[in-house]
């Protein structure tokens, strides 16, 4: 298996090429939109349709509706040449989206064959794609890019060795249509913005430098009441323990901290499992700080069992059995203990102790149960977990990640007579402004991707002092400029500025057509470093930028490699790229129906997320083809998620690979359970809204929302007899303004119905009848289940890389793609082929194109 080290034969850079044209006949396109008159015409093949007359062959299949006087659907091909498709470029991508999925004639109404639509779509394509390579267009991406929350925390950490999660303190970026969070038109900017932009900038800074804060503080980490506590929980916790959590935890400085733990409660408050005594630890960096008893000696007579709370005569436990189960079950449960400032690993976990109920075993029973039962003699869960301080603040921190980071040089220290007469005054001495000159201009280059000019150093410097002055020490005037910088607009945006248009000889702007022009060197460094690690810039790819050398193609694939290959990447293309694309981000999202799935908990869901992480890092970090991600025979499990697919032999919270025995059953992103839950109704599978994610993330065919005013409804009319999902939709489908795009969506959607709600294997459906998984595309293909829908996806080796280049691109330049991108992402994917499609293959053709290295100016430029 290639490593992303090894990419490329000896060192050559991925070169941004337009192939040779396929073929060079030209033929009319295939684009019927609404329902065709009726002729009557036989598939003619390729070689048929090469030597026939172009009129002809639109007369045949798209005149009759899309003339110039009926112009169905908005389109009007009639007098429109393909043989200079180039000069309409939106028209004959739209004829060519439809060409390729074969949606289009409707079934039943004459069509070419299979080789016709390739061949058609492939001479337009290569005459476009010609014409575009020839002038590029790359689009024009808005001037103002604000930061993301991701971007903005990895450049926290990236710029002070600080790994801290700012997402909750900050108002949500906005999606564009879902996609993705990283579009420069979709990101506003509000009040709100600017008031926790300037109150996280003091949080982080004074937490960087190591400043105490004014008062000791407390945050709280709850788990989630449907998290399953039965096995180690984490790689953080010892082995032998059980449920709680590994909190990583940035103690601001030395000093005395807080740490409680609170017991999980039933919705009435009582804590659960009390009945028998079992262990609690409390560790720091995995080292024992105390061990609690909790449970075993509620005094008094207890409860019924389930009726906990109920408070009915009879069943209601003793007076302080009930106090016990409310307040005294965890009263105690805290320590106090100093600890040095840094990152730290807080743990909190049950010691495992393996048990058997005696009797007939029961059915296990999730859902509600989780929330109602007080489970007497089961386990006890940890609910939360708070860290509080600091107390007794031992002072100023000297060594941390963060201030090795920022520091690099300290002040010469002062001796006597007038510097340290200035010093004791609060004024600045000339070794403290030389030191803060360095470390400032530094930190400034970094968080503003450029060079630091004289002006933002007399800034920073004012702010400096004025930090000195105030708090009495060198290290509060660091931490003041500090935040100065972070409230800076040169780090909250990227600005993309257009050249000066050119002057006529009246001293008059020139007008004319915008142009496409080249970014700098500097704006390529940061649109690289945002694209592959969500993040800013490091030092070495800014100082090639600031030389000029980015613009060398050999250079830019060397830096993209590099940087490809740094851990960054693979975190920034699977949290940031996949989780969005595959909507990962919508699996805590889930809501199942306990009474049909006993079996589901959280832990599960958490599980099918962590899966599809895992398996989609795998298939960058050994630079496979893309396709692996839709027919591997491998994937990613523990044993609550192993269990679920009915993989034996594994054992533990540990997610370790696995291979697949059966790979029609299992294997690719297509049968992960992640998707499979977020696509599916809580008591019921959907055909639709699996399709449709099938069409919009894998075809790369987006569906449009159903027209104002359509009855999206499929339930049975009341008293008819209940009908199979199949039945409903095959109703639904006979209105022809629903049936354009159900033919599409339900065919791919019934393909997944042997995966239940939460991805289970099954043959028999909600309604008790055997599942029917097979069904027809528009274009005639037949397909039966998963086996069948991935040999439909793989029949064209291009298909699939195609729609992730474009969801790549998209994600790279911060835009959503049109139809002027639809030739470079053909380019960079017909040069891919060479190599095998991989990961890499894609990333550095996206990073070479004349999509991502310039921009559309909004005036002219000229000589």
């Amino acid at each position: 298996m290639k490593r992303l080290a090894d990419l490329g034969t000896q060192g050559e850079p991925f070169q941004f090429r337009l192939p040779k044209p396929c073929s060079r006949q030209r033929f009319a396109p295939i684009l019927v939109i609404a329902a065709m008159s009726g002729l009557v015409a036989t598939a003619q093949s390729p070689a048929a349709w090469a030597s026939a007359d172009s009129g002809q062959f639109f007369s045949t299949y798209c005149f009759s509706c899309h003339n110039q006087k009926l112009r169905t659907a908005g389109v009007a091909l009639e007098g429109a040449d393909p043989a200079q498709a180039s000069a309409h470029p939106e028209l004959w991508e739209r004829v060519i989206e439809k060409l390729r999925a074969g949606t289009m004639p409707p079934p039943g109404r004459p069509r070419a064959d299979a080789a016709t639509y390739r061949t058609v779509a492939s001479s337009l394509e290569d005459e476009i794609d010609r014409a575009w390579a020839a002038h590029p267009n790359p689009g024009r991406i808005g001037a103002v890019h604000r930061l993301n929350r991701a971007e903005y925390s990895n450049a926290i950490r990236d710029l002070f060795a600080l790994d801290v999660d700012v997402k909750p303190l900050l108002p949500g970026d906005e999606t564009a249509d879902g996609s993705f969070d990283n579009f420069a038109d979709s990101l506003s900017i509000s009040t709100a913005h600017l008031e926790r932009y300037m109150s996280i900038a003091r949080q982080i800074t004074r937490q960087a430098v190591g400043l105490p804060p004014a008062n000791p503080g407390l945050e709280r980490f709850e788990i989630p009441l449907h998290v399953l506590q039965e096995d180690r929980e984490s790689e953080d916790l010892p082995l032998g323990s059980r449920g709680g959590l590994a909190i990583h935890y940035n103690f601001p400085v030395d000093g005395e901290y807080l740490i409680k733990v609170r017991l999980q409660r039933q919705y009435q408050d009582y804590i659960k499992g009390m009945g028998w005594p079992q262990q609690l630890d409390v560790r720091l960096d995995g080292k024992l700080l105390k061990r609690f008893t909790v449970g075993g000696n509620a005094p008094g007579r207890p409860a019924a069992s389930s009726y906990a709370g109920d408070g009915e005569p009879g069943f209601a436990g003793d007076d302080s059995w009930e106090k016990f189960m409310q307040i005294g079950g965890d009263a105690g449960l805290e320590i106090r203990v100093p600890v040095q400032a840094g990152p730290r690993i807080v743990g909190v976990s049950f010691v495992r102790e393996l048990w058997e109920t005696e009797g007939l075993p029961q059915p296990l029973q999730r859902g509600r149960v989780i929330t109602d039962d007080q489970v007497y003699m089961g386990y006890a869960n940890v609910g939360s977990v708070q860290i509080g301080g600091p107390f007794q603040a031992a002072g100023s921190v000297q060594d941390t990640p963060s201030r090795r980071a920022i520091f690099i040089c300290q002040p010469t220290p002062l001796a006597t007579g007038a510097a340290a007469s200035a010093a004791n005054s609060g004024a600045t001495s000339e070794a403290e402004r030389a030191c803060a000159t360095k470390i400032l201009s530094k930190i400034a280059r970094l968080a503003y991707r450029r060079p630091v000019t004289q002006s933002d150093l007399r800034t920073l410097l004012e702010f400096f002092d004025n930090g000195r002055r105030e708090g009495g020490s060198f290290d509060y005037g660091i931490q003041f400029a500090l935040e100065r910088i972070l409230s800076d607009p040169d780090f909250l945006l990227r600005i993309y500025r257009d050249p000066a248009p050119a002057k006529s000889a009246a001293s008059k702007p020139a007008a004319s057509a915008p142009v496409a022009y080249r970014l700098s060197d500097l704006e390529v460094a940061s649109r690289l470093s945002f694209f592959l690690w969500s993040s800013i810039p490091d030092d070495r790819l800014l100082t090639l930028a600031e030389r000029g050398q980015l613009s060398n193609p050999a250079t830019l694939d060397k830096e993209a490699r590099r940087m490809l290959a740094d851990p960054r990447a693979v975190d920034a293309l699977v949290n940031n790229f996949a989780a969005q694309w595959l909507n990962l981000r919508r699996v805590e999202e889930v809501v199942v129906d306990p009474d049909r799935y006993p079996n589901y908990d959280l832990s599960l869901i958490q599980g099918f997320q962590k899966e599809t992480e895992l398996f989609v890092a795998s298939t960058i970090r050994e630079d496979r083809n893309v396709s692996t991600l839709l027919n591997a025979d491998y994937t990613f499990v523990n044993e609550r998620v192993a269990r679920h697919y009915g993989i034996p032999g594994i054992y533990g919270s540990r997610f370790r690979r696995v291979t697949f025995s059966n790979h029609e059953q299992r294997g690719g992103l297509l049968a992960h359970g992640s998707l499979l839950a977020t696509t599916s109704y809580p008591d019921r599978t959907s055909p639709v809204l699996r399709g449709k994610w099938l069409l919009n993330n894998i075809f790369g065919m987006p569906v449009p929302p159903p027209p104002p005013g359509v009855d999206t409804n499929i339930a049975d009319p009341p008293g008819a007899a209940p009908t199979t999902m199949r039945e409903k939709l095959v109703r639904h489908r006979q209105s022809a303004v629903c049936s354009s795009c159900h033919s599409a969506i339900d065919p791919l959607g019934f393909a997944l119905e042997n995966f239940d709600v939460i991805g289970g294997w099954r043959t028999i459906d909600e309604a008790g009848r055997p599942v029917d998984a097979s069904g027809s595309t528009p274009s005639g293909a037949k397909l039966d289940g998963l086996s069948g829908l991935r040999a439909l996806l793989l029949a064209e080796p291009a298909q699939f890389p195609r729609t992730l280049t474009d969801k790549l691109m998209a994600y790279a330049l911060g835009r959503k793609t049109d139809y002027y991108d639809r030739p470079a992402v053909r380019i960079i994917v017909r040069g891919a082929a060479a190599h095998d499609y991989r990961w890499s293959s894609l990333i550095l053709g996206i990073v070479q194109s004349p999509s991502f290295l310039m921009r559309e100016s909004q005036t002219a430029q000229t000589d």
